[in-house]
């Protein structure tokens, strides 16, 4: 049975939170399989909002089990924040799985994020301040702590202890911060581990007999295609891999598995954070795209960058991660438009690409080259089908379709849970 993989196919904020709550009730197990709290996805369940940072969407619905995979680096306390919150409002999270290989989010990442990140100026990546790129360094660099370490209090306290006696030299001598010291970390993280010891499983193992059992598995990143670490637009990208290979790495789960692989697209584009973004738009149009389509970020609350649609990055997430299928979200937003200018290629000095630059130099260089397509005016937020979106609409879905390489097999009208037309499965 199948291993589907669930990606972003632009920076993030695409919605994938929907389409993961749409696939909930057909699949079995929902696995977050990287990042950490610097991502949030939202469902709108009736009149009820939930924004979820680090648990996997499937938490729910109530006959899925969710998962975070070894591949996410986790802030416990914001994990039992989340969960508490969740169980104030009625949504039972003892089915959650936490695996024993997942990195730890530390105190002295957090700090070192939100000062390193002063300290650059104008030079800063936007990070979220939350500890996410350190925490990966220092699973990079061998010197993390692990979500099985909670388990044994002997060897947290050695690597804590091993941890501060570099990380606060940093804090101290070059950021002039005060350090942390070991025993109130020890003593906060053996308190997280009472309540975290009953999630703790070998999910790789788990998630692997799932599937000989002909159990489905969702695989759900964070973030967005053009973050990733390594084909993401470097170096204002996340510290992990949301690119359907990641999915792999970060959940156990061999690439023989995987059967499908949604990309996730917005009607139009945007991002969060620094860095190149070529269809952007400085002007009252880029406003009046977010208020309209509410583009303030889930995690953060920063207003994301507003642009047209960019055919250029949807070909590269085809290309990049193997997509099979596309889930179109927030059509529903463009409606009123005359007009609508969709990014077909770039211009970098006088020459035109149809696929993205190979250099940083000329993707910041890269000025968009647009096709018009006519807009629509009617309301659809009360379609059912694909053949009640105006004709307009529907043209501009399949001129979408064409240009990004792969089938749009749903699309998504509207924020609520049943705003969405599934034109074929998704799974």
């Amino acid at each position: 049975m199948p291993a589907v993989v669930l990606v972003g196919a632009q920076w993030g904020d695409e919605g994938k939170g929907k389409a993961t709550d749409l696939l909930g009730g057909d699949v079995d197990y929902v696995v977050r399989y990287q990042g950490g709290n610097n991502a949030g996805h939202t469902v709108v369940i009736g009149d009820q909002k939930y924004a979820l940072h680090l648990l996997p969407t499937g938490v729910l619905s109530p006959d899925v089990v969710p998962v975070i995979g070894n591949g996410v680096v986790i802030d416990p306390g914001v994990l039992l924040s989340e969960i508490d919150g969740l169980a104030a409002r009625g949504i039972d999270c003892g089915r959650l799985l936490i695996s024993a290989n997942a990195h730890l989010i530390m105190p002295h990442h957090k700090a070192i994020d939100k000062v390193s990140e002063r300290f650059l100026g104008k030079a800063k990546i936007g990070t979220t301040g939350r500890g996410i790129g350190p925490a990966y360094g220092d699973k990079i660099y061998r010197v993390g702590v692990r979500v099985q370490d909670l388990l044994d209090p002997g060897i947290l306290s050695q690597k804590i202890e091993a941890a501060l006696t570099e990380k606060n030299q940093i804090l101290t001598k070059i950021y002039n911060r005060r350090g942390l010291e070991a025993t109130k970390v020890l003593d906060e993280y053996l308190g997280y581990a009472e309540r975290l010891r009953p999630h703790i499983a070998d999910t790789s193992l788990i998630l692997g007999k799932a599937l000989d059992e002909g159990k489905v598995v969702l695989l759900e990143g964070g973030q967005g295609t053009l973050l990733d670490i390594d084909h993401g637009t470097y170096p204002f990208v996340t510290s992990s891999s949301p690119t359907s290979g990641g999915a792999c790495a970060g959940s156990g789960i061999p690439p023989n598995r995987l059967t499908r692989v949604i990309g996730i697209l917005k009607a139009y584009t945007t991002r969060v954070g620094s860095g190149p973004f070529p269809t952007e738009l400085l002007d009252e149009q880029g406003e009046w795209l977010r208020q309209t389509g509410g583009e303030y970020g889930v995690t953060t609350g920063r207003n994301r960058r507003c642009g047209w649609f960019d055919a250029v990055i949807a070909r590269y997430a085809t290309r990049i991660n193997g997509v099979t299928d596309f889930f179109l979200t927030k059509l529903d937003v463009l409606s009123g438009l005359e007009r609508i200018p969709v990014c077909v290629a770039y211009d970098v000095n006088g020459v035109r690409h149809d696929e993205i630059p190979m250099t940083q130099t000329e993707f910041h260089h890269a000025t968009p080259i647009y096709e018009e397509l006519p807009g629509w005016q009617e309301d659809i937020t009360s379609a059912k089908t694909f053949d009640d979106l105006p004709p307009n609409a529907q043209s501009y879905v399949r001129a979408l379709e064409e240009m990004s390489g792969a089938p749009i097999s749903a699309i998504g009208v509207g924020p609520g849970r049943t705003q969405t037309l599934q034109i074929r499965s998704l799974l």
